[in-house]
């Protein structure tokens, strides 16, 4: 049990200690560390380690070898990763056939394994450490620090990485103190809206004494978001100190965490977390041997999208039905239970202890004068490197998708970057050079929102994004006013008669007119945000509307209902693969004879389904859509 600041110094630097000799080798041994985020055990990331430890025994490696697990590396198109303590080789998209090379290979024979190392796609050089590939070289890992290096699911580790060092001078601090701290570091909260989150403690902490909770809104819903998971999974200890430092500072004793039940790695790792921790003393009741008590609890989310916004969660954390709250009263002032609750989401919790740790001057010296710190993506779409990105407030769009991202795969064209989930709104190329910040993304019809960032190429139909978008907001609608129920459902019925090439001019002036409507009018930010992907399509590329409405054709080839298969006939050689791929027949020979070849093959477009199956078969590029 650690019972005071004394004894938690002591415990920290012995683990501090064993953190580095295992990074540097000084303890003798090698130590093999692998990805164990969601992406990576889903490519066999577990099977692998397990091969890794039944070989390693086989050998008699065991007191030579540790084999652990990290969470997330960030760089998830080229996992799953191994990486080998004290070289720092980092082996990549590394497969189950691997095992027994790295084993014979680089661990007794003490040789790099060239072919499985990351090869600069520029340069063509193979390189070894992690920090000298260029995904890595501009990030700054504060919300993720500790993901990827430590071992989630071991307190030491997490102990030797600086955990409850926060906590610990927090608690020697007034409680104004720290939240003058927060304030002072100019943190905004990471989930969407970007209030500075010193001032909803303020709000809180200026509340009658009593009863108050802190929630950490773990329920990621946006589409191609894993920021907050991969946080959940690499160093839970890190939101729950946040949790407990809010707590210190506003005069709470309980803290809710709302995760989605889909993240099961994330729960379980949370749970663990929480045990470890009640077993040190570390929460619970008279933290350090202060008359500080504090006690964490998790309530699992049904995957409702509209959970997301706060006083639906509390209302779900509850039991009710998650519909939002009408606000005012704001949850500062009456939240879970009727109590003053500060809700924030999971990356703001597991940059506070960093704030407190490191002082609020280092936190302030990153980003913009508005928008400190920094900021994780996920990013995700048609870009080269996909994966979990942290990189400080004022990097540019096109740093992130260039520099960091590697650019647009098969050397097609930009075509614009979706930020903030179905509540933002797409970027164009004349955007690129736009700063990352809460601020200037707003300013150009987009916003930060939670950190997806999907980016579309040439080959992307905007109308269809927009399409897209509006659908899982239909989907995920509660229902509960008027204007997001119905008026979504309206807006998503003109998108399709659009992609169908079955509306007209009107029906666009119609689109426009009802997206204000809803903006001005929606309950809660699910619905006034609603409008957005079509509002910045529309801003950004309404000729590929007015395509599709007068020329009847999908610009880009993606709406089936604008689009056709048609065969080359000076390409085709009549092989006949794709009548044999063709599931309803509908393609047939031609009367047309390419000198020297066989009868070439001609769709019939009447009976064409739009599978593409014909198209993906040909091995001569002899169909194209049109």
């Amino acid at each position: 049990m650690i019972k005071s600041f004394d004894q938690l110094n002591k415990v920290s630097q012995e683990c501090s200690k064993c953190l580095s000799q295992k990074f540097t080798g000084e303890d003798g041994k090698r130590h093999l560390v692998l990805c164990g985020g969601t992406g990576c055990l889903s490519s066999n990331s577990s099977t692998i380690m397990g091969e890794l430890k039944k070989q390693i025994k086989e050998k008699g490696l065991e007191d030579k070898v540790t084999v652990n697990q990290a969470g997330c590396f960030g760089f998830c198109s080229q996992g799953p990763f191994v990486k080998i303590y004290p070289e720092d080789t980092l082996y990549r998209m590394v497969k189950i056939e691997d095992v027994t090379e790295i084993v014979e290979k680089d661990l007794i024979g003490g040789q790099t394994i060239e072919r499985l190392l990351y090869v600069d796609p520029t340069t063509q050089e193979k390189i070894k450490k992690q920090e000298d590939i260029t995904f890595y070289k501009k990030q700054v890992r504060i919300a993720l620090h500790g993901c990827g290096s430590i071992n989630p699911e071991k307190i030491e580790e997490g102990l030797g990485a600086g955990a409850f060092q926060g906590l610990a001078r927090a608690l020697q601090m007034d409680r104004q103190e720290v939240i003058n701290e927060v304030l002072d570091a100019g943190i905004r909260g990471r989930g969407g809206a970007g209030f500075p989150t010193g001032r909803k403690w303020q709000f809180a902490y200026a509340q009658p004494e009593g009863e108050k909770y802190v929630v950490c809104n773990g329920d990621e819903g946006d589409p191609g978001a894993f920021m907050d998971r991969s946080i959940l999974e690499g160093n839970p200890l890190a939101v729950i100190e946040g949790m407990m430092i809010a707590g210190y500072a506003i005069g709470a004793q309980n803290g809710y965490f709302y995760v989605r039940a889909e993240y099961p790695i994330a729960v379980n790792r949370l749970k663990l977390a929480i045990k470890q921790a009640e077993e040190l003393g570390l929460l619970g009741d008279n933290i350090l041997g202060t008359n500080f008590s504090f006690r964490v609890h998790i309530r699992l989310g049904a995957g409702a999208f509209v959970c997301g916004e706060e006083t639906a969660l509390l209302n779900s954390i509850e039991g009710q039905r998650g519909m939002p709250r009408p606000r005012p009263p704001f949850p500062a002032v009456k939240g879970l239970w009727g109590k003053p609750t500060i809700v924030n989401n999971v990356e703001t919790l597991a940059c506070i202890p960093y704030i407190l740790r490191e002082g609020k001057e280092k936190f302030a010296a990153l980003g913009t004068e508005k928008s400190k710190g920094t900021k994780v993506f996920a990013l995700g779409g048609k870009v080269n490197n996909v994966g979990l990105v942290e990189v400080p407030m004022g990097t540019t769009l096109r740093e992130l998708i260039y520099d960091i991202g590697g650019g647009i795969p098969n050397g097609k064209e930009f075509k614009a970057i979706q930020t903030g989930g179905p509540s933002g709104g797409c970027l164009t190329k004349e955007d690129l050079d736009t700063s990352i910040d809460f601020d200037s993304l707003v300013a150009k019809g987009s916003m930060m929102g939670s950190g997806g960032a999907i980016v579309m190429d040439e080959d992307n139909c905007m109308v269809d994004v927009a399409k897209f978008y509006m659908e899982f907001i239909c989907d995920e609608s509660c229902g509960k006013c008027s204007p997001c129920r119905i008026g979504t459902k309206r807006m998503l019925e003109t998108l399709t008669k659009i992609t169908k090439g079955q509306a007209t001019m009107e029906d666009l002036d119609n689109l426009q007119e009802l997206a204000a409507h809803i903006q001005r009018n929606s309950l809660c930010a699910l619905g006034q945000t609603a409008p957005n992907p079509i509002l910045s399509t529309l801003k950004h590329f309404k000729e590929e509307y007015v395509a599709h409405i007068v020329d009847k054709k999908c610009p880009a080839h993606v709406c089936k209902d604008l689009m056709s298969y048609v065969i080359d006939q000076d390409k085709c050689i009549g092989c006949g693969l794709c009548e044999r791929q063709c599931p309803v027949s509908a393609i047939t020979k031609t009367d047309y004879v390419a000198p020297g070849h066989k009868l070439p093959s001609r769709v019939i477009n009447d009976k064409c389904v739009k599978c593409g199956l014909c198209m993906s078969s040909c091995k001569f590029n002899a169909i194209s859509k049109k």
